[in-house]
């Protein structure tokens, strides 16, 4: 009876170690993979915070520039019209 138990206890403290020394190699796995996607998440908030700073740049820019390109317009479209009420003045003395 001695050597059967002593068997089966040599076969489960074996079985134990293994499943022991699996475990500490899948936590050490789970580990780096959890400081990798840490990483990941620091450098994409780092992206959205620069993102988000230059939404803000353009939100602030694109007030003066609306108002500059309204203005823009309004002289091109004097201007044209102030040019081609000379051409056709002079297509009239001709």
């Amino acid at each position: 009876m001695m050597t059967a138990e002593r068997t089966l206890v040599i076969i489960l403290s074996s079985t134990l170690a293994i499943f022991l020394v699996l475990a500490i190699v899948a936590t050490i796995f789970v580990i780096q993979i959890l400081r990798h996607i840490k990483s990941i998440s620091q450098k994409a908030e780092s992206i959205a915070d620069k993102a988000e700073a230059v939404s803000e740049f353009f939100e602030r820019g694109v007030g003066p520039l609306a108002i500059g390109r309204l203005i823009t317009n309004i002289s091109d479209a004097v201007f044209k019209k102030a040019n081609k009420r000379k051409r056709d003045k002079g297509e009239d003395d001709a």
